[in-house]
Order: C-alpha cells, then structure tokens, then sequence
C-alpha cells in the first residue's frame, strides 16, 4: 500500500492535548455529536454482557467498545480482523500482552485502553450515551476534538483512539478507528502492507504546542445515509 501523508487526519494527538475551557464546549458537543453517531449505528450499537460494555461496529465488523463502569480491566477497547496483521508479517505473541489480545479461535486482535477505575452511578438502566457522559464526567482528559477536522475523540492512551465527526453531514470519515503502528511493527508486521489499513504520516502536537509528524494506522468509515 502506497504511504500516504494525510495532513487531514491530524487529529490524533490533538485530540488528547485539547484542554477544557470556561464552557467547556468541547465536554458539551461531544457527548451531541458521539450521540448522533450512535443514532446513524443504530442496531450496530449493542450491549456485550461478556465485556459488560457497549459496543459499536463498524460497517466492516471493527468494534469499539467502551465499559459500563471502569471497574474492570477494559475500559475502552478497539477490536478488529487480526489476519491483515498477520499477513503483513505480526507475530501477535511479540505485542505487548497488557495493552494487545490475540483471540485465535475467534481470529482477532484487541486493543485495551485503561482510563480510570471509576464505578459509575446510573439513575435507572443506562443507554450507550448514559456511558458515554460518565466517560467525559469522570475521564474529561480523555475527550479532545480537532478543529480543522472538526472530529471528537477518545484518547485510549499509548497512541491509540477512537474518533467521530462532530458533524457527519459535512465530512466523510465518520468514524475512525486509530492505532500506533510500533507496536506491531516490533512485533513483526510490515504496516504499509496491512490490507484495509491507511499507513500515514499524521500532524500531532507535543507538549509544548508544536506540531510534529508521527505515524500512525488508520481506519476511516463513512456510514452513508
């Protein structure tokens, strides 16, 4: 797969460094505009008794999935097809085992992000945006959005995260799902030959502000009309 440089997606950092303000309008807008995703996934969006959490699908069967509480030891997680991973040369047992989880008999790979040990208190059975507002009460550092993109996301930490539109009408990566790629790379794969994935040089900030190139692996869904 041709290397792509994708200035667009510079999100990825950004997101995370993104600070709250007096408003906090970025706390507010997310929690509308990761509602309206739900909405567009409608029946894709499914309580996981076996993680205790809500899980989103993608139109390819990816998954993000983020906890009912954050007791456990998965509060967020990414899941998706291992064999384009192992195709490309990753040896799964080489991954870091507390961040990475190699399910062979059901072929995939999963992504653990652990935010907080938060037990979160419902007032009557909660609904996937009922979740979601405990993440940004109780995790807010987590929550960031991109201004030229105009997309929200979750930082998942080691490089990794989960990302929507604020506004899908205007833009065509509704959702994307973000990996660090040196991971997998120590462990093997060849990242520019990952089938279905996007190799790409992304634009993040540091500490201090200033913009710099990193890598990144990408996977962005329009979820259509």
């Amino acid at each position: 797969m041709k290397r792509l440089i994708v200035a667009a997606m510079s999100i990825v950092t950004v997101l995370a460094l993104t600070a709250c303000n007096s408003t906090d309008v970025v706390a507010k807008v997310s929690v509308t505009s990761f509602e309206s995703v739900l909405n567009k996934l409608g029946s894709k969006v499914e309580f996981d008794e076996r993680d205790n959490a809500w899980a989103l699908k993608s139109p390819t069967g990816e998954r993000f999935l983020i906890g009912k509480d954050f007791a456990g030891d998965s509060d967020v997680v990414q899941e998706f097809d291992a064999e384009p991973f192992i195709n490309a040369g990753l040896e799964p047992d080489k991954l870091p085992s507390e961040i990475y989880r190699y399910d062979e008999s059901a072929g995939n790979l999963r992504v653990i992000g652990e935010l907080g040990s938060e037990e979160f208190s419902y007032s009557g059975e909660p609904t996937a945006i009922d979740t979601f507002k405990q993440v940004v009460k109780t995790n807010r550092e987590a929550i960031g959005y991109h201004e030229k993109l105009d997309h929200y996301g979750i930082a998942m930490g080691n490089g990794n995260m989960f990302e929507w539109a604020k506004d899908m009408a205007v833009n065509d990566k509704d959702i994307v799902f973000v990996l660090n790629p040196e991971p997998f790379m120590e462990a093997g794969a060849d990242p520019e030959k990952v089938e279905g994935w996007v190799f790409a040089k992304v634009e993040v900030k540091d500490e201090s502000g200033k913009p710099q190139q990193v890598d990144k692996l990408l996977k962005p869904f329009e979820l259509g009309e």
